[in-house]
């Protein structure tokens, strides 16, 4: 399949999503799965700002590539913060300017293996909601086309957030984006939580959830809350994953 081919299909997936009622943590791995393989990076992670103008992580392909985001937040400086705050994406920087306009980061990512990292924001019409960090372990850059085709996933998705009845009415934004943040707290409880029953690693862990939520159609959120609250029990085999 050419890669235009495999854009399209991942256009339509997006697209797919977006009906009344949508999975927001689910819908926005997916952008950060597809976002990683269109664009040849690594790992990816997505972050969100709440009705109260802070900023969260709600999606990334690894663990790793979360508390790299983490640490961006927790140090205030990165390329996804620039990004957030200018609204236009962060990319092709050279080494000496990732020293000196990041330094913590710069070693935090070089730490992690990683060489490169881009930026993109999650914007409409001049509102940025968020911003999404590509990560990559050897030195890389984004040409012309590539930085278009990853900022057109990153709209599909802010489009998928807001849609045109929720940028008219703000109170709709702040409960959509308010849902998805008390949603990702949930999941990285129950992460930890099955995580420490299954003797498995957070990401592996994460996997089991999402996979889990699909193939029964449920919301993360709400499969998130019953492993937490013990009414689900994810431990076992496939054929042996019950609600109690």
């Amino acid at each position: 399949m050419s890669r235009e081919q495999r854009l399209a299909s991942v256009f339509v997936e997006l697209a797919d999503t977006l009906v009344a009622g949508f999975d927001v943590i689910d819908f926005l791995h997916t952008l950060t799965e597809r976002s990683v393989e269109i664009l040849q990076a690594d790992a990816a992670g997505l972050i969100l700002v709440d009705p109260q103008d802070q900023l969260h992580v709600v999606a990334s392909t690894t663990d790793q590539a979360r508390l790299l985001e983490l640490f961006e937040l927790q140090n205030s400086e990165g390329p996804c913060l620039d990004c957030f705050t200018t609204g236009h994406p962060v990319v092709n920087i050279d080494l000496a300017e990732v020293q000196a306009r990041w330094p913590r980061f710069q070693a935090a990512t070089t730490a992690a293996g990683y060489r490169s990292v881009h930026a993109l924001p999650l914007r409409l019409r001049g509102q940025v909601i968020g911003a999404m960090n590509l990560f990559c372990q050897h030195r890389s850059s984004l040409s012309d086309d590539d930085i278009a085709v990853g900022q057109a996933l990153a709209d599909v998705a802010t489009i998928g957030l807001l849609q045109e009845r929720t940028v008219r009415h703000g109170e709709v934004v702040a409960e959509q984006l308010q849902g998805a943040l008390n949603s990702r707290v949930l999941i990285e409880q129950a992460k930890g939580v099955l995580a420490e029953r299954a003797g498995l690693g957070v990401d592996a862990a994460f996997a089991v959830l999402r996979t889990y939520a699909r193939h029964n159609g449920r919301h993360l959120s709400a499969v998130a809350a019953a492993v937490i609250d013990g009414s689900l029990d994810l431990t076992a085999s496939p054929a042996n994953q019950q609600s109690r």
